[in-house]
C-alpha cells in the first residue's frame, strides 16, 4: 500500500475539506447520540410496518445495551475517520474507503438498534458484504482477495444460518419483534424447533464474532487496511455476535444448552485464541488473536448468571474498545513509520516515535489490567461475575490463561517494540506520523485511563446496559463493582505469569510454531481450505452425474424428485388415512382406465419408437375419456386436442427420422431394473395420495360458495359456466391457450397434407388439349 511519503502514491486522494467532511459524519452521529441520552430517558422506540402481511416491522429500541454499542460505533468511528485520514493520505483509492466506512457504520447502527429479527438480519448481511469489500480494499493483492473472500464465506454462511435460526424463532414465539421475545421464550417449552433455531442462531452468532471453529477468519481479516482493522475487527462489527447473544439472553438464560454452550466455546475460543497469539511475529496478528480472546471472554460472560456478569459485559466491551482499538493504531503507525511490522525486526522507537509509544504505554496497561485503568475495573467485574456465577473448572483456567496473555501482549506492543531492543535485530529507520495518526490512539488510550480513575462517569450508562440484558433487574451492585478492587493475590498471579510469558516469549513463539507445524493439518484453517479446494470437484461431480445428456436419465430424475415428494408429504398425513369406500365405476370411466392400463402394457415391450409413441398414445385417450365421464367435458377436450396434435407431430418427425435411416429403435443403454422399480413406486405413491383424497370427507364450502355467488355476482344460472369464464377465467385462458398453440404445432402438417392433395390432384387430372 502507497502511503503520502511514497513516491508511487500516484494520484492524489482526498483534500483536507474533503476528509473533514467524511470525518463530520461521525462526529455528527456522536453529538446526536449525546444530546439524545442527555435529553431522553432510556428506552427510545419507533417503528414503521414493513411487511404488515407477515407482521415484519422496521422496528428501533435504543436502551442502554444498544446506547453503549452507539457509543463505541460513532466515537471510535469517529477516530477511525480522522486516522484513515493520515494513514492514506495521498492514496488514490481514499474517498472508496471512506464511502465504505460510511455505509458500514450506518449498518453497524441499524444492527443495535433494531428490535425486530429481520430487520437486524438485513443490516448484519449489510456489515458482512461492506467488511468483504474493506477486507478486500488493496484487491490487486492476491492475500488481500484470499482474506476477503475468506471473511465472506464464513461469516455470509453463518448469515445463512441465522436467517433460517430467526425464521424458526418468530414461527415458535409468533412474534419477530426482539422485545416480545425476551417475554414470550421464557414461558414456551424446549420444542424442538426453538432448540433448531437456537443453534442456528449460535452459528450466525460465532461466526460473526470468530468463537471457535470459525476463529482463523479473523487473524487473516488483518490484511485490511489499519483503520478497518481498528474499527471492524476489534471495535465493532466482530462484537456484533456478543451483541446479539447478549440481547437474546433474557429469553434463553434458563435453558442450560444455552448456558454451558456458551461456557464451553467461550472458553475454548478464550484460552485458544491466546495461544495462538504467541505463535505469531505480526504484531496486527498478535493483537488480532488476542481480540479473539477478548471476544471468548464476553460469551463465557453471557452465558454467567447474575446482574455481577452482565456489569462485566458492559465493562469490557468498552475497556475493549478503548484500549485495543489504539493498539491497532499504534500498529498502524509502526507500519507506516518503519514498513514493517514483525516484531523480531522492531525496537527501541520511542525516541523515533514518542507520541505512539506514549500511546501504546497507556493504551498496553489497560489492556494488562494495570491500577488507574479502565481495563483494570473491567477484569475486576469479570473475577466477580466468574466467582459469583459458578463458572467452570475449564472457564476458570481459560480466564487465568487469557488475563495472563494479554499482559504479555501487551507487553510487546508497548514495551517491547518501543522500549527494547531484543537479540542483535536492527530496528529499521523510523519517523512520526502526522497529528492525524498521532492523535486517535493518544486521545482513545488517554480516554481509557480516565475512566478508570472516574470511572462513574460510564457507571449510569453500563447500569443501563445491565438493566437491558437482564430485564426486570435494578443495576444497584454497580458502584460496588467498580468500587471493590479485585484480590491481590490474583493481580500478582495474572502479572507474574504475564511477565514471565513475556520474558519467554521467544522460546514459547518457536516451540508453539514446531507443534503447530505438526498439527497444522488439522486446524480449522487447513479444514477450511480442503472444503474449498473440494467445492469444485463436487460441482463437477454433480454436474458429470446429472447433466449427462440422456433424457431417460432425465425423466427418472424428475420422476424420483416427484415420488420422494408424494412418499415426504404422504407420510405427515398418513396417520389420517381410512380405507375410502368402494363404489362401482361407470361404464365410460371403467373404459377408459381399462384403456390407459392397455397403453401402459402395450408400451412395456415395445423397442419401435413410432409403435412406442402410438402404444403410449392410447393413455392419453383413456385419461380423456375418464376426464370425460367423470364430469369434466372441457378437460377432456383439451385432453383429446393435445394428445392427438402430439402424437401426430411426433409420429411425423418419426417417420420422416425413418426415411432418412434414423431412429428406428431404442438404444439399449442399461438394465431397465430400477426404473421399473421407480415406475412401480410413482405409480404406488400416486395412487396412495388418490386413495387418501377420496377417503378424505368431502368438503363442499366451494361448492356452496360457487352456488350462492354465480347469479348475485356473475349474473349466470349455469354454474359450470359462470366457473369458467367468470371465477376461473385466468384458467380457461390457459386451455384455449393450449388448443392454440396446439394448432399452430399441427398448422405445418395441415399445410403439407394441403399441398400433398393438390399435388396428387394435379397429376390425376387429364391433360388438356393445346389448340392447333
Amino acid at each position: 500500500m502507497a502511503h503520502a511519503s511514497d513516491p508511487s502514491a500516484g494520484a492524489a486522494g482526498l483534500g483536507l475539506a474533503g476528509r473533514a467532511a467524511f470525518v463530520a459524519l461521525p462526529a455528527t452521529a456522536l453529538a446526536a447520540l449525546l444530546a439524545l441520552l442527555w435529553a431522553h430517558e432510556l428506552p427510545l422506540r419507533a417503528s414503521w410496518p414493513w411487511v404488515p402481511a407477515a407482521g415484519i416491522e422496521l422496528a428501533f429500541l435504543i436502551d442502554g445495551l444498544a446506547a453503549l454499542m452507539l457509543l463505541m460505533i460513532t466515537g471510535i468511528g469517529t477516530a477511525v475517520f480522522v486516522y484513515a485520514g493520515g494513514y492514506l493520505a495521498g492514496h488514490p483509492q481514499q474517498a472508496r474507503l471512506y464511502a465504505l466506512l460510511t455505509v458500514f457504520m450506518a449498518a453497524m447502527i441499524g444492527c443495535v438498534t433494531a428490535d425486530n429479527l429481520f430487520t437486524l438480519f438485513v443490516f448484519w448481511e449489510i456489515t458482512s458484504l461492506v467488511s468483504f469489500l474493506l477486507v478486500g480494499f488493496d484487491h490487486e493483492q492476491a492475500a488481500s482477495r484470499r482474506s476477503a473472500q475468506q471473511a465472506l464465506l464464513v461469516t455470509g454462511t453463518g448469515g445463512l444460518a441465522l436467517l433460517a435460526g430467526f425464521i424458526l424463532l418468530a414461527q415458535a414465539a409468533g412474534t419477530s419483534s426482539i422485545s416480545a421475545l425476551v417475554g414470550v421464550v421464557p414461558q414456551l417449552p424446549a420444542s424442538p424447533a426453538l432448540v433448531a433455531a437456537l443453534l442456528l442462531v449460535f452459528i450466525g452468532a460465532f461466526t460473526k464474532s470468530a468463537q471457535w471453529p470459525f476463529h482463523f477468519w479473523l487473524p487473516n481479516a488483518m490484511a485490511a487496511p489499519t483503520p478497518v482493522s481498528a474499527y471492524l475487527h476489534s471495535a465493532t462489527m466482530v462484537k456484533l455476535g456478543v451483541y446479539l447473544l447478549a440481547r437474546l439472553d433474557p429469553a434463553f438464560g434458563h435453558w442450560e444448552l444455552w448456558e454451558w454452550t456458551l461456557k464451553a466455546v467461550g472458553s475454548l475460543t478464550a484460552a485458544w485464541g491466546m495461544v495462538l497469539a504467541l505463535r505469531e511475529r505480526d504484531l496486527k496478528r498478535i493483537l488480532a488473536w488476542s481480540t479473539v480472546a477478548t471476544l471468548g471472554t464476553l460469551v463465557v460472560l453471557v452465558g454467567l448468571r447474575g446482574e455481577g456478569a452482565t456489569i462485566a459485559v458492559g465493562a469490557l466491551l468498552l475497556a475493549h474498545a478503548l484500549y485495543k482499538a489504539p493498539l491497532f493504531f499504534v500498529a498502524g503507525n509502526v507500519d507506516h513509520g518503519t514498513g514493517t511490522r514483525v516484531i523480531d525486526r522492531l525496537g527501541n522507537l520511542r525516541h523515533a516515535m514518542p507520541w505512539t509509544a506514549a500511546a501504546a504505554l497507556l493504551a498496553g496497561a489497560s489492556m494488562a489490567g494495570m491500577p488507574m485503568s479502565f481495563g483494570y475495573i473491567a477484569k475486576d467485574a469479570i473475577l466477580a461475575a466468574k466467582q459469583a456465577g459458578e463458572a467452570a473448572l475449564f472457564a476458570r483456567a481459560a480466564n487465568t490463561v487469557f488475563g495472563a496473555i494479554a499482559v504479555a501482549v501487551a507487553a510487546v506492543a508497548a514495551i517491547r517494540v518501543f522500549w527494547r531492543h531484543p537479540g542483535a535485530n536492527e530496528t529499521p529507520p523510523a519517523h512520526e506520523g502526522g497529528p492525524a495518526l498521532v492523535l486517535p490512539p493518544l486521545v482513545l488510550a488517554l480516554l481509557g485511563i480516565v475512566l478508570g480513575v472516574f470511572p462513574f462517569v460510564v457507571q449510569d450508562l453500563i447500569a443501563e446496559a445491565s438493566v437491558a440484558m437482564t430485564p426486570g433487574t435494578e443495576a444497584v451492585a454497580l458502584a460496588l463493582a467498580l468500587e471493590a478492587g479485585p484480590a491481590l493475590a490474583s493481580l500478582a498471579v495474572t502479572l507474574a505469569v504475564g511477565l514471565a510469558v513475556f520474558a519467554f516469549w521467544d522460546p514459547l513463539h518457536r516451540a508453539l510454531e514446531w507443534l503447530g507445524a505438526r498439527l497444522a493439518p488439522l486446524a480449522m484453517a487447513a479444514h477450511y481450505e480442503r472444503a474449498l479446494r473440494a467445492i469444485p470437484r463436487l460441482a463437477a461431480g454433480c454436474t458429470r452425474a446429472l447433466q449427462h445428456g440422456a433424457l431417460p436419465g432425465y425423466v427418472g430424475m424428475m420422476v424420483a424428485a416427484v415420488v420422494l415428494a408424494l412418499l415426504s408429504v404422504g407420510g405427515a398425513v398418513a396417520a389420517a388415512w381410512t380405507w375410502p369406500p368402494v363404489s362401482l365405476p361407470s361404464v365410460g370411466v371403467l373404459a377408459g382406465a381399462l384403456l390407459v392400463v392397455a397403453g401402459a402394457l402395450l408400451a412395456l415391450p415395445q423397442r419401435d419408437r413410432l409403435v412406442l409413441l402410438l402404444a403410449a398414445g392410447l393413455t392419453g385417450y383413456g385419461s380423456a375419456l375418464v376426464f370425460l365421464f367423470a364430469g369434466a367435458p372441457d378437460v377432456a377436450f383439451t385432453q383429446f386436442v393435445v394428445e392427438s396434435v402430439f402424437v401426430v407431430v411426433v409420429a411425423s418427425v418419426l417417420m420422416k427420422l425413418r426415411l432418412r435411416g434414423y431412429g428406428a429403435g431404442l438404444v439399449d443403454d442399461g438394465p431397465r431394473a430400477w426404473r421399473a422399480l421407480l415406475a412401480l413406486a410413482a405409480g404406488v405413491g400416486a395412487a396412495a395420495w388418490l386413495l387418501l383424497s377420496v377417503a378424505t370427507p368431502f368438503d363442499a364450502a366451494l361448492a356452496d360458495f360457487f352456488g350462492a355467488r354465480s347469479v348475485p355476482e356473475a349474473h349466470g344460472r349455469n354454474v359450470v359456466n359462470v366457473i369458467l369464464v367468470d371465477f376461473r377465467a385466468l384458467d380457461t385462458l390457459g386451455e384455449i391457450s393450449v388448443v392454440m398453440l396446439s394448432l399452430l404445432a399441427a398448422w405445418p402438417l395441415l399445410q403439407a397434407l394441403a399441398r400433398q392433395r393438390d399435388w396428387g390432384a394435379r397429376r390425376a387430372a387429364p391433360a388438356r388439349e393445346e389448340p392447333r
